[in-house]
């Protein structure tokens, strides 16, 4: 008998390519993953892995049982769901991770709407960048909130994920009040700005490629002499009056005093925010409450009005 936490790990070691990426992923030591496929060799009574001093990959049989293996637990996963929504009360444990700007802004209106349920436990865990799919293609968590500037992450993701489109977060201008640009009746000018202290993320994140491709727009500015890890803390920055930003909208979800935005003339830089679920999940009516849940707060949440 295949044993069903084994075929995840070997599914997921079909996905990462080794068993130290495999082990990252799911939270174990390198060791412990080795050991388990072995297992599950013996159990297959067939070699698996194709194993060499520095590496090991998977051998044909072993390719074919991991696609076996996401559709056991995609099955196992419909049956749970299909078992749960008999039940009309939504129970049990909800895991949701977000990037940092929507947990900031949806947690209060989730919590407002969630507490009807006592029966539902949630929980809500801000993630990195880039890993909000993977954690729910894992299986790890049950709904993601995440961020997209390409367009192209629902296309390229597998098959077993359903995505919810909640809201376009556009790209707005931030400085501080008493700033010249502050008064909404002068037009933004982004070449009279391009020598400003520019405040951005770190290289690489979409935040900051965001902000270059606005300035390469009106030709491009001096280098950012300021990054910081975390929106809010560069808009924490610029209430200071230390600089200037452009950031996504949802960012001002919180209110942030001391700032005034304003909206930037022909900019079309934007992100588009989801809700990811594994499609099996949905039925489930504590994933499903929640996803209405979220729903609700992506279209209540009001930021900062540019301009205002």
């Amino acid at each position: 008998m295949l044993e069903l936490r084994r075929l995840r790990l070997l599914a997921e070691f079909a996905r990462r390519g080794s068993i130290a990426a495999t082990a990252a992923a799911l939270g174990y030591t390198p060791s412990a993953v080795s050991q388990q496929l072995a297992a599950l060799e013996r159990e297959a009574r067939i070699p698996l892995l194709d194993r060499t001093a520095r590496s090991a990959e998977l051998t044909d049989a072993g390719r074919r049982l991991a696609a076996r293996a996401e559709e056991i637990l995609g099955l196992v996963e419909t049956a749970e769901a299909e078992l749960s929504a008999q039940a009309d009360t939504p129970m049990g444990r909800v895991v949701v991770t977000a990037f940092p700007t929507a947990a900031v802004a949806f947690a209060p209106a989730l919590a407002n709407s969630l507490g009807d349920h006592p029966g539902l436990t949630f929980v809500l865990r801000q993630t990195r960048p880039g890993d909000g799919v993977r954690l729910v293609q894992n299986g790890e968590v049950d709904i993601a909130l995440i961020d997209d500037w390409t367009g192209k992450v629902p296309d390229q993701s597998p098959a077993v994920l359903e995505f919810f489109h909640l809201r376009r977060d556009p790209l707005v201008l931030v400085v501080p009040d008493g700033h010249p640009m502050s008064d909404p009746d002068r037009p933004v000018d982004l070449q009279q700005l391009r020598e400003e202290p520019w405040m951005a993320a770190p290289p690489g994140e979409p935040s900051r490629q965001a902000v270059e491709r606005l300035l390469d727009t009106v030709g491009g500015a001096r280098p950012v002499p300021w990054e910081f890890e975390g929106l809010h803390t560069i808009l924490s920055l610029v209430a200071r009056g230390i600089g200037i930003t452009a950031v996504p909208a949802l960012a001002l979800a919180a209110g942030d005093q001391g700032v005034a935005v304003r909206r930037i003339p022909e900019c079309t830089l934007a992100r588009e925010v989801y809700a990811v679920t594994r499609r099996a999940s949905v039925r489930r009516p504590s994933v499903a409450v929640t996803l209405r849940a979220i729903y609700a707060a992506a279209a209540d949440v009001q930021p900062a009005t540019p301009d205002s």
